[in-house]
């Protein structure tokens, strides 16, 4: 069955700036409608009406704070209450931080492991056994660069990533007879507001890319005849992770731990 877009709804989460709008814009031009989640409404509220005037898709706009626990189900019964099913999710949610393990702050630490791991874990759940019943659409989770080797600095975002990596490959293996498409999608740095949050500039290693190619880049996987089960976007961040998966780890971590400035 073929990637569709017309007739169907997609769930995109950290809608309202970086990577989020742009699967929101790239979704909607192929006729999706949309369901935009994020903290700040007045941006969501504002990517929906320019959305709706310009491809004319219905766009519904809900704040929500995925770190908070239980959010994820509240996400699922407001969307029953108001009648929208959902045939495409699109995780992408999610913050980092820079900086000695020991000297991080810990509500920020538990609050980047709720938003980057268990938010898109019970979001998936919720939402898994419709979309894969349906098979139109697809799931879609960020995962980055960072999760193909160990990121001292960014020891915690660099394993949340690895976990979401991990788990959507899983997730695609065990749904792998229904027609859904299951990919996770690994960029390096991209030109959004990730690295405000961040608060330096040295977590971004290698080119930056902007939102458009990445997301491009995940939508024309999806679209292939056979869907990979995952992808890492641009060709230097490829090449970083098969030689970060031929190196012996110990080089691995000092080569990476250098970079970032540990």
């Amino acid at each position: 069955m073929p990637m569709t877009y017309q007739g169907t709804v997609a769930l995109i989460t950290g809608a309202s700036a970086g990577l989020g709008v742009e699967f929101a814009r790239q979704w909607a031009e192929r006729g999706a409608d949309l369901v935009l989640v994020a903290r700040r409404l007045d941006r969501l509220e504002g990517l929906a009406a320019e959305l709706e005037k310009r491809y004319g898709v219905t766009a519904h706009a809900v704040a929500a704070d995925l770190a908070l626990p239980g959010a994820a189900a509240a996400l699922r019964a407001e969307l029953d209450a108001r009648g929208i099913s959902v045939q495409t999710l699109v995780n992408n949610a999610g913050f980092g931080s820079h900086g000695p393990f020991a000297r991080q702050d810990p509500a920020q630490i538990n609050e980047m492991i709720q938003l980057n791991v268990v938010a898109v874990t019970e979001l998936t759940r919720a939402f898994l056994p419709d979309l894969a019943a349906d098979g139109r659409g697809a799931l879609v989770t960020v995962a980055s660069a960072a999760a193909y080797q160990p990121t001292p600095a960014m020891a915690v975002y660099g394993a949340t990533k690895a976990f979401v990596l991990s788990f959507t490959e899983a997730v695609g293996y065990e749904t792998r007879h229904s027609p859904l498409r299951v990919l996770a999608v690994s960029p390096g740095p991209v030109s959004t507001e990730f690295f405000d949050v961040v608060g330096s500039r040295d977590a971004a290693v290698g080119r930056m890319a902007t939102p458009e190619q990445v997301v491009t880049a995940a939508r024309r996987a999806l679209e292939r005849s056979k869907t990979p089960p995952s992808i890492v976007a641009g060709l230097a961040n490829r090449v970083s992770a098969l030689a970060a998966a031929l190196t012996p780890r110990r080089v691995t971590l000092a080569v990476s731990g250098r970079i970032l400035k540990a």
